[in-house]
């Protein structure tokens, strides 16, 4: 509310991505004051979401020239959606900057088709994720590639921007695809190090996602 004063401006939608409070928490005081369609996953039950949405769904909003389609990345929760158009993708929860979502209502399976589906997206999309871990992800996907030259110069660039208070977001999906440990899974510095995490071969992509997840929940970098 502050910042529409603030700018002057006027709230055309709300777009939730999935259900966890600190993604809806005000989303009823805000358009009881600035009335707004709220555009939200049908696959969950969200209070305050009037329209609906599937798989594949456009979402019109004339008022910025702007058409989003509404994609399906369950696996952080189970009717999770990011919107993609225009050169971008918001993606809640799914994927981070160096990082990805714990796995809470899905499965590491799951989960990682959801992103498998993100990073096909072309290489220049911008990805505008829920939270600023920048920093922490990175210093996590040290410890699993600890020889990636990209992923060292990023991880000193975030610092450096951190340090000066500004956000680290939007990346972009050719960042992420280069320093990103969970879009990473088939390559064969990551493939190493989860096995070597698990203790024995594993045998597919998702498997060696589904260890590096682990990982990450259990790092207290």
């Amino acid at each position: 509310v502050d910042v529409l004063v603030a700018r002057g401006l006027r709230l055309e939608a709300v777009l939730l991505t999935h259900h966890h409070a600190d993604h809806v928490g005000g989303v009823a005081d805000l358009v009881a004051r600035y009335p707004a369609p709220v555009f939200g996953p049908a696959a969950e039950r969200i209070p305050t979401v009037d329209r609906e949405l599937f798989d594949g769904r456009v979402v019109s909003l004339p008022a910025l020239d702007l058409e989003l389609r509404a994609v399906a990345v369950p696996g952080h929760t189970a009717g999770h959606l990011a919107y993609l158009g225009a050169g971008r993708a918001l993606v809640g929860d799914t994927l981070f900057a160096g990082g990805c979502g714990r796995v809470f209502e899905g499965s590491p399976e799951q989960m990682h088709r959801s992103l498998s589906r993100l990073a096909a997206l072309p290489a220049d999309t911008a990805i505008y994720c829920a939270h600023e871990y920048t920093v922490s992800n990175l210093r996590f996907a040290r410890e699993v590639e600890p020889v990636n030259p990209r992923l060292a110069a990023r991880l000193s660039e975030a610092l450096a921007v951190r340090a000066e208070g500004r956000p680290t977001l939007p990346s972009t999906l050719a960042d992420e695809l280069a320093t990103n440990p969970f879009l990473r899974c088939g390559e064969a510095a990551v493939v190493a190090a989860a096995e070597a995490r698990a203790g024995r071969r594993l045998r597919s992509a998702a498997e060696v996602f589904a260890a590096v997840r682990r990982w990450k929940d259990g790092w207290n970098g």
